[in-house]
């Protein structure tokens, strides 16, 4: 079950790990521009430009974010629960994360198109997008510095092997 056997240095990351790790900053480059437009809606500058490009900015950004949780959530979290469980501690903190992120963004989604919102309401709604980037930044970070190297020093080579090819089917 360790994987020092496995000749890699401490803190190098399996495959399937590395890959997982690999696909946070893309998703945080999206994250920071999202924050940016945000920052430009609070200070209402070009409100209508900035908050029509937020909504698409989102679409894209849950387009792209969807697949990375599910991969989480469907291999990497039921794996690692045989061993350290998913009612509570790290799993259950990853999975509340998600949950409270993909809130946010579905909240926000669903209110910013539903017609004419003053400025007041796009501010609000701005702030939805605001708390899942601080949500998500903080939750990539316990990913790779616990996370991540947890699963590496707990899963088998085996089942690194499984993980990699089922998150690659996603």
């Amino acid at each position: 079950m360790s994987s020092c056997m496995s000749g890699m240095s401490q803190g190098e990351l399996s495959k399937g790990l590395a890959r997982l790790k690999r696909e946070h900053p893309p998703l945080r480059a999206e994250m920071d521009g999202l924050y940016s437009l945000t920052q430009k809606i609070d200070q209402e500058i070009e409100m209508e430009e900035n908050f029509h490009e937020l909504i698409l900015k989102v679409k894209e950004f849950k387009g792209d974010l969807d697949p990375h949780s599910e991969r989480e959530e469907g291999v990497l979290f039921p794996m690692m629960g045989v061993y350290i469980g998913t009612t509570s501690g790290p799993i259950a903190v990853m999975e509340y994360e998600h949950d409270q992120a993909k809130s946010k963004i579905g909240a926000f989604l669903d209110q910013a198109e539903v017609g004419e919102l003053t400025t007041e309401e796009k501010k609000k709604l701005a702030e939805l997008v605001q708390d899942a980037y601080f949500i998500l930044t903080d939750h990539f970070n316990k990913e790779e510095n616990v996370l991540f190297p947890m699963a590496e020093r707990m899963l088998s080579e085996e089942e690194k092997t499984v993980l990699l090819r089922e998150i690659q089917e996603i």
